[in-house]
């Protein structure tokens, strides 16, 4: 059994639950008695090779309440991929103050990072538990039925969108929204939810999964502003065209190589301007908005569903590491959508580490530019109820 320190940080794009787990791995150890002490890593790995700790194990029950339910990684996050030399430090550092429990909260990068200490551990023979806790707004992870952060960032998309399309129709003209997601579309997906009736928006969703055409985007603007008198659209930020390339990079890459979308107003306004392109010299209201990172931590939108299964893997992650010590990442198992259920698992960090997953061909419209119902009953009930939008008749 093993018996020494624990520390535990975060890692990639922050949520607005990210410290809901958190919370709930240290509220976990401080009720195991294998668990010495609880260290929090600033800025995650960096923190650890700089022995920049916090520790965990004095604060209040109240404070830590305080800090579940505030938005973004508390503990401040990084984007950093560990080689040899980076990994050969943790170790140092773990060893010095005898740690033995490793929990690393994100996505699957961090999965990624998570994995390779764990092989690491291994060649060391250092007795040591490494487990991932998930995060991600992407919805990207492989295995688990979804991720925490993925309904609060959803539901407020859905609550942007509604809002968004009653200003729409109080002027009309043809509005576009750019939703983050990279590979995935889940989160632009999300907008869907906003439409209450045939003539609400978003009339157009465009996804990563499906390849990008300008000539079909123009045609679909003009169908649905010739139907309804104006158009309300959800785009991610990283479609590609039919090669396979985005329709707008900054051309950077991460450590972990992720290709750097351009993270401005660019891609809103080159749509933009194909959408007056299509009109040539026919007056249209057009404007575009990047909805950014204001969708990652909004405060009190948050999913009463996200907020719960956030705590809960932080408390699993804690509890299985302790009673099985085998490496792992959290997953959560759907058992039931009416009413809503859910459990957690462990699967091998393998699975999860690098890879990402996609939205599914079947929450996808046969035209590309939709969704489909069966999309909406997935992800209905991890958002919760959304206010009742009233139209005059």
């Amino acid at each position: 059994m093993l018996k020494g320190q624990m520390v535990i940080g975060q890692s990639g794009g922050p949520t607005a639950v990210i410290n809901q787990s958190l919370v709930g791995a240290i509220l976990a150890a401080r009720e195991c008695e294998e668990v010495t002490g609880v260290l929090g890593a600033k800025h995650g790995i960096a923190g650890i090779m700089n022995e920049d700790f916090i520790d965990l194990t004095t604060q209040s029950i109240e404070q830590l309440e305080d800090v579940a339910n505030t938005p973004a990684a508390a503990l401040g996050s990084v984007r950093l991929k560990p080689g040899q030399e980076e990994c050969e430090k943790v170790f140092e550092v773990f060893k010095k103050n005898n740690v033995r429990f490793f929990f690393y909260i994100g996505g699957n990068d961090s999965a990624e990072t998570a994995h390779i200490i764990a092989e690491m551990a291994k060649q060391e023979n250092y007795d040591f538990c490494t487990v991932h806790i998930p995060k991600t707004i992407d919805n990207d992870l492989r295995v688990t039925d979804h991720c925490p952060g993925f309904a609060s960032a959803a539901r407020f998309v859905a609550l942007a969108f509604m809002g968004d399309d009653r200003d729409n129709a109080a002027l009309s003209g043809v509005k576009i929204n750019v939703v983050m997601g990279r590979d995935a579309g889940f989160l632009t997906a999300a907008s869907a939810l906003a439409k209450q009736g045939d003539d609400c928006g978003p009339h157009l969703i465009y996804v990563p999964e499906r390849a990008f055409s300008v000539e079909r985007f123009q045609y679909d603007v003009k169908a649905v502003v010739q139907k309804y008198g104006r158009c309300v659209v959800a785009v991610s930020e990283g479609i590609t065209d039919e090669h396979g390339a985005p329709v707008m990079t900054s051309g950077e890459r991460d450590s972990h190589g992720n290709l750097q979308l351009s993270g401005t107003g660019a891609l809103g306004d080159f749509l933009s301007g194909k959408v007056k392109e299509a009109y040539g010299d026919e007056a249209v209201r057009v404007r575009a908005d990047t909805f950014g990172y204001l969708q990652r931590s909004f405060p009190s939108v948050v999913s009463k569903v996200d907020a719960k299964e956030a705590r809960m893997v932080g408390d699993f992650a804690v509890r299985h590491a302790v009673n099985h010590g085998i490496p792992g990442s959290v997953a959560i198992k759907r058992l039931s959508s009416m009413p809503y259920d859910s459990e957690c698992f462990i699967t091998p960090l393998s699975t999860v580490a690098r890879e990402a997953t996609s939205l599914d061909d079947r929450y996808i419209n046969a035209d590309g530019n939709g969704v489909t119902e069966a999309w909406l009953a997935y992800v209905k009930p991890l958002v919760g109820d959304l206010p009742k939008i009233g139209i005059l008749s």
